[in-house]
């Protein structure tokens, strides 16, 4: 039994993920992680330097959270996302 097969072309298309929805990721302090994890995984999620990562990390430390990143929608999740990899804890606000 023979099959015909058929060639099926598929186009990408760019998808406009830009919701035009802006918000903040929040960090908050936890006791599971040592500062240093926890500035690592700030300067992975953000690509910032050493010192802005401290800062960050330092005021969820010392007052409990601390904003992260501000930004379209879609980057917060991302941000957000490669923190919550070692089990951090973060809120997104819109």
């Amino acid at each position: 039994m023979n099959q015909d097969t058929q060639e099926i072309t598929i186009t990408k298309e760019k998808l406009d993920v830009n919701t035009g929805l802006t918000g903040r990721v929040i960090l908050f302090n936890d006791e599971d992680h040592d500062f240093n994890e926890v500035v690592h995984q700030v300067i992975k999620a953000i690509r910032c330097n050493l010192s802005k990562a401290r800062e960050i990390t330092y005021k969820a430390h010392s007052t409990g959270s601390s904003i992260v990143f501000s930004g379209d929608f879609a980057a917060c999740l991302r941000v957000s996302s490669i923190l919550e990899e070692i089990d951090l804890l973060t809120q997104i606000e819109c």
